[in-house]
């Protein structure tokens, strides 16, 4: 009896029906949602949102004040010959002082003229000296209004010849950055596309075949884009965000159209009309992606745990991406499928075809011309099918020896994880970027020569009934005696109060680069120390230190702190939805130990090559002893949801072979062997995607690109075609263990209901046929 059709067959049976309906359906939501996210801009994310702890408390009294804390800049002054007390010199720091003043858009100049609290922005050698001061903008508008600073100070540079006069600072850097990085996200984008395309020629043969998962792929980042920039309005998204959502949409969606047009064209070459094909995957295929994109939605949405900003906009950017291609596979694609028939086969590349055609003789020939690998058809009868080359032979092996291919395999495993317990996190700050990437970074390179300490100084916030009472004062005139005899604080002492005189916002530099251990030491003696004695003292007084090491330190420890939470999360839903999913405890527990397994292999592999440096030379990075606080957090909850591609895909096909009749054994065998093609496939194209990253200048893009390309390749080798069948082929029928009290479980969602179901009327596939299939699915041949 057949049973009940499910979400995924429904609508591709509509869509097949209703093919330009669906098309003309699909390309309105793309217009509408482009149209609706034009017309608002991208919402930001607020600076108390983008860190936590004691410097997320410092931004929120500032923001709650209406008086944002100041980015911070400097100007390097230098000459080899010249010193600070010679006229050329003193004329280029007054024109420096007179130029920037003229923009109206700074305020509390520090020159290094003045009497007092100057002279420490004099190098010792007296041939470098710091122009100091704040941007009037807030520190999020103030790199949008940096610009005519800095060409005010490029003038000075050119009107005075031999002295070099640049400037360097948080809305300086920050504006550079920024722009960097969209030009490299930007770059990444233009190569994903090219090279996507590429990987599926190869695995297809045919350039429609190959184009239509990258023009749906590309449609759902549109849409997504549009529906971000309306959601940003209530969940706020950064620059990466956005950009990270591109070039996972292009990776997901071209992946889930990959599986569905394999499985089409695999029922094509059993015999099937194009309908009839187009149903069959939607009921197979367009499952599997319904199932994969829900267990990859929950894994994302356990970012929102993380208690950061960062992470918030990730999450919501990447989910709506993940969620669009879903949508866009199970109904926009059928349709197209069901137009284009046997034209997706056009522009075949006959060198492609040749290759395959040959490779598939010599296979025969090795076989005695019989390829006399036996494989079973979901209808449960034996066939002499296609090995799926080389795949093919080592499931063999696997299947013939599991135990010892699971002791090899996962001892291989355990080996790569080892080094992930030596896991450090660190923000890497300037570090992040290559000195030779921006000149911003060789002029900071400069003023740490002449001013070895951070360029981005602590901000106490202290909030009091009034601080420009005597209480205040004195407070303040404290803590500048304390900062001056402080190891560690440095710098003259910038202070500002809110109109009302309720909060106010000192300045003082910390030794170090910023987030190294010099700063971080340096820090918890103003923390512990300096503020306990000078504006805690206020009567009344709520006080906490913000500035970039603050942000870094703080955020670092609630991210350690949050991880288990999200890592709880993402564990026990993903469990449930394979549960759900598969109706078997067993599947759903071993999913959960094989994922970890993959995700600890790449945090191995990532701290070897990042945090150990052995991959220095070969990926132009220095390593700065610790991996960037936010990319294990993110490694983990993205891979372990886009591994799930893999794995929904590959134990749906043994599933949909068990339902059907045939015994556990042969159900292994048929599902891997027929998914070999479209998993490599996939990953390949995943692993294309996660290189662009690590191709990136940014180290912590490096190394979540890293991250990402190890985790999809061990997944979809060692893990998918060596551990699963192993692991499988010993627990048996325990595979599809369900004890009495999860009976209640819905059957239909697992229970196929494509063509060659045991008992209907539709043929069995003959030798031939499955052989075509399995050649499909390895990407040997096809058949028009």
């Amino acid at each position: 009896m057949r049973s009940r059709r499910g979400l995924a067959e429904a609508a591709g049976s509509w869509s097949a029906t209703h093919r330009w309906a669906a098309v003309l359906l699909w390309l309105a939501f793309v217009a509408m949602t482009t149209v609706l996210g034009s017309s608002v801009t991208t919402a930001e994310p607020t600076p108390a949102e983008l860190t936590n702890g004691e410097a997320r408390h410092a931004e929120e009294i500032l923001e709650q004040a209406g008086l944002e804390l100041p980015a911070h800049e400097v100007v390097f002054v230098h000459s080899d010959e010249a010193t600070a007390d010679s006229a050329r010199f003193r004329a280029a720091v007054t024109d420096v002082v007179k130029r920037i003043e003229a923009t109206g858009e700074v305020r509390d100049i520090v020159s290094p003229l003045d009497d007092s609290a100057g002279k420490p922005a004099i190098s010792g050698d007296g041939h470098s000296a710091l122009v100091q001061f704040d941007m009037a903008a807030g520190t999020v508008e103030a790199k949008e209004k940096v610009q005519p600073v800095l060409d005010a100070v490029a003038k000075v540079d050119d009107a005075h010849k031999g002295l070099t006069v640049e400037q360097f600072g948080e809305a300086s850097f920050t504006h550079a950055y920024d722009e960097k990085l969209h030009t490299d996200y930007t770059s990444a984008e233009y190569i994903s596309f090219p090279v996507t395309l590429g990987i599926l020629l190869v695995a297809f043969g045919a350039l429609v075949a190959a184009l239509l998962p990258v023009v749906l792929a590309l449609t759902a980042v549109v849409a997504a884009s549009g529906l971000l920039a309306l959601s940003s309005q209530l969940v706020h998204v950064d620059q990466n965000g956005s950009s990270v959502m591109s070039l996972i949409g292009i990776a997901v969606g071209v992946d889930y159209s990959l599986f569905y047009i394999r499985r089409v064209r695999e029922e094509r070459a059993r015999g099937d009309s194009t309908k009839a094909a187009v149903t069959a995957a939607a009921a197979t295929s367009g499952r599997s992606v319904i199932v994969s994109g829900i267990t990859v939605i929950v894994s994302l949405a356990g970012l929102y745990l993380s208690g950061n900003g960062i992470f918030y906009g990730m999450a919501t950017a990447t989910i709506l991406v993940v969620a669009v291609a879903v949508l866009g596979s199970v109904t926009v694609l059928p349709a197209l499928l069901s137009l284009l028939g046997d034209r997706i086969e056009k522009g075949r590349v006959p060198l492609l075809r040749r290759m395959r055609q040959q490779r598939a003789l010599k296979r025969m020939s090795a076989d005695g011309g019989t390829n006399a690998t036996t494989a079973t058809t979901p209808d449960g009868s034996a066939n002499t099918a296609g090995d799926g080359g080389g795949w093919g032979r080592i499931l063999g092996t696997v299947l013939r020896r599991p135990v010892v291919s699971l002791l090899v395999c996962g001892g291989a495993l355990v080996a790569l994880v080892i080094p992930a317990f030596s896991l450090h996190t660190s923000d890497p700050g300037v570090s992040d970027l290559p000195t030779d990437s921006l000149p911003a970074l060789q002029t900071y390179e400069r003023i740490q020569e002449s001013f070895p300490g951070s360029p981005t100084p602590a901000k106490v916030v202290v909030r009091a009934d009034d601080l420009e009472g005597a209480e205040g004062r004195n407070a303040l005139e404290r803590f500048r005696s304390a900062s001056s005899s402080t190891s560690g604080i440095s710098g003259p002492v910038t202070f500002h109060t809110s109109a009302d005189g309720t909060v106010g916002v000192a300045t003082i530099g910390l030794a170090g680069t910023g987030t190294d251990e010099r700063s971080v030491r340096a820090l918890e003696t103003l923390r512990e120390e300096v503020v306990p004695d000078t504006f805690a003292r206020v009567p009344g007084a709520d006080v906490a230190v913000g500035g970039t090491t603050a942000a870094s330190v703080d955020t670092n420890e609630h991210l350690s702190g949050s991880a288990p939470w999200v890592a709880g999360f993402v564990l026990l839903f993903t469990f449930g939805v394979m549960l759900f999913s598969f109706r078997s405890l067993v599947i759903a527990g071993f999913t959960l130990v094989l994922n970890l397994l993959s995700v600890g292999a790449a945090y191995g592999i990532v701290v070897v090559v990042f945090q150990y440096g052995w991959g220095e030379g070969p990926l132009g990075f220095t390593s700065t002893g610790g991996i960037a606080s936010w990319v294990p957090l993110f490694m983990f909850v993205f891979l372990f949801g886009l591994s799930m591609d893999y794995h929904v895909f590959v134990v749906s096909r043994i599933r949909e072979g068990h339902d059907r009749g045939l015994t556990t054994d042969k159900a292994i065998e048929y599902g891997v062997r027929s998914t070999a093609g479209a998993v490599t496939g996939a990953a390949v194209v995943m692993v294309a995607v996660a290189g662009v990253f690590g191709m990136m200048p940014q180290l912590s893009m490096k190394e979540s690109g890293v991250g990402m390309a190890t985790a999809v390749l061990v997944d979809a080798t060692l893990i998918r075609v060596v551990l699963l069948p192993a692991t499988m082929k010993l627990l048996g029928e325990w595979n599809w263990y369900v004890p009495n009290w999860l009976r209640w479980l819905p059957r239909g969602f697992t229970e196929p209901v494509s063509g060659g179901l045991p008992g209907e009327d539709t043929p069995g596939p003959d030798e031939k046929e499955v052989a075509e299939a399995e050649s499909l699915g390895a990407g040997v041949g096809t058949r028009t």
